[in-house]
């Protein structure tokens, strides 16, 4: 029994349209990305338009909003060194070990997505504080971390973990296996088939997730003030600031702050994406 293929069916796969109405199905798409994403931008940039550079670099060169921006900036590096390791490391043993616990663990590194950062805050505070389980053991170590920077670093990091996690892990579940068994056939050790074959792959997504990891680090407001101290020079971070300024009615000073923090995350995106295009197609050659 054969079966017949509409000639509509057909002329679509010959397109490459999977989905029927591209047109109204892009149109939709661009109208709520602009409703979403670059009508609220285009406000925030509509305000920082109203300052002048001699108003706009007043308020960032002021010493509360660098300690704001150095307190911030160094803890999310932090939290994007460690999760772009741990991450690593972590999507390794999932993908190519066994073990009992493995899709509990798996369905774990998506906890963070899920609960409200403001629920984490407070858990890492009743964790880390000197009456909390962790706490009292590192008070005894003489180690302070609620209400420090070392606080703000590990609230950064847990929020920003998946991202070191789920995009590397697809791209080393797809992984050909045969070119690391050749390497070790021909002597090759365990560190240099992953030094020469298998990083060199997973460098893209190794660097797309530490780049989502730390905009994500940039912009955390919920989990980190609960466990900052929020201390002005010492342990406050820009987002708060931002809050400061708008509950003081003092929308231009928040919208150079907010509207520096978009900025540098937008260049480390931008730098992430094209770092990994250059490194995919140096892959495609080969090299």
């Amino acid at each position: 029994m054969s079966i017949t293929v509409p000639q509509a069916s057909r002329s679509r796969r010959a397109s490459g349209r999977v989905i029927p109405g591209f047109g109204l199905t892009l149109g939709v798409t661009l109208l709520f990305t602009c409703l979403i994403i670059l009508l609220p931008l285009s406000a925030l940039f509509f305000q920082l338009g109203q300052l002048g550079f001699g108003d706009y670099w007043r308020i960032i060169s002021s010493d509360r909003t660098l300690a704001a921006f150095r307190v911030t900036i160094s803890a999310a590096l932090m939290a994007t060194v460690f999760n772009a390791c741990f991450g690593l490391l972590l999507a390794w043993v999932i993908v190519r070990y066994k073990f009992p616990g493995k899709r509990l663990l798996d369905a774990l590194i998506d906890l963070p997505f899920a609960l409200p950062t403001a629920v984490a805050g407070i858990a890492l505070v009743a964790l880390y504080d000197r009456n909390g389980w962790m706490g009292m053991l590192l008070a005894e170590m003489n180690i302070k971390v609620a209400y420090t920077w070392w606080g703000i670093a590990i609230a950064m990091t847990f929020t920003s973990v998946p991202f070191g996690v789920r995009t590397v892990q697809p791209v080393m579940e797809s992984l050909r296996t045969d070119l690391e068994e050749a390497a070790q056939t021909l002597g090759a050790r365990d560190i240099q088939v992953f030094r020469h074959i298998i990083f060199p792959q997973l460098w893209p997504s190794f660097i797309m997730g530490a780049s989502l990891a730390f905009a994500r680090s940039l912009g955390e407001f919920g989990a980190v003030i609960f466990i900052a101290g929020n201390m002005p020079y010492k342990t406050e971070i820009a987002s708060l600031l931002i809050m400061i300024r708008l509950d003081e009615y003092d929308f231009p000073a928040a919208s150079a702050i907010a509207g520096t923090l978009l900025l540098l995350a937008l260049v480390v995106l931008i730098a992430a994406n094209i770092a990994t295009g250059r490194a995919g197609r140096h892959l495609k050659r080969g090299g």
